[in-house]
């Protein structure tokens, strides 16, 4: 459902899964709440242009997940990227993100190594997962 969301590129939609006073760490960004979370994630997806995420759970326990991803973008000068990162989440008893760490690294890639290549908004079930790419 996260993958799904963030696919979506909607700041406003993605935002409602964090608790009002949610607290990010996003690469060196430091946040706290919806509002913030919806600002950053405007800016955040008018950069990256045809953003196209996999996210995979890599463990949990109790209240706590830890997920790895990768995206692939491009800048407005047309150059190709795919971001790999790690994120920490602990979420609320109502089920709500109440706080979410994430590390994020981006590596330059020429187009015909891009293999991120369905329409844009949520990732088909036949697609391949991060791990079936070797990622």
């Amino acid at each position: 459902m996260a993958e799904d969301a963030w696919n979506s590129r909607d700041p406003d939609k993605v935002s409602l899964a964090y608790t009002p006073d949610s607290v990010w760490r996003n690469r060196a960004e430091f946040l706290t709440g919806r509002d913030a979370i919806v600002v950053i994630l405007t800016r955040k997806w008018a950069a990256e242009l045809d953003y196209r995420l996999i996210k995979e759970v890599w463990a949990h326990d109790g209240n706590r997940i830890a997920v790895r991803f990768a995206y692939e973008w491009r800048n407005d000068a047309g150059d190709w990227f795919r971001s790999y990162g790690n994120e920490n989440w602990e979420f609320d008893d109502a089920g709500l993100m109440a706080r979410r760490i994430a590390s994020i690294n981006d590596c330059a890639i020429a187009d015909e190594d891009r293999k991120f290549h369905w329409p844009l908004g949520r990732r088909p079930d036949d697609h391949p997962s991060l791990s079936d790419l070797g990622l």
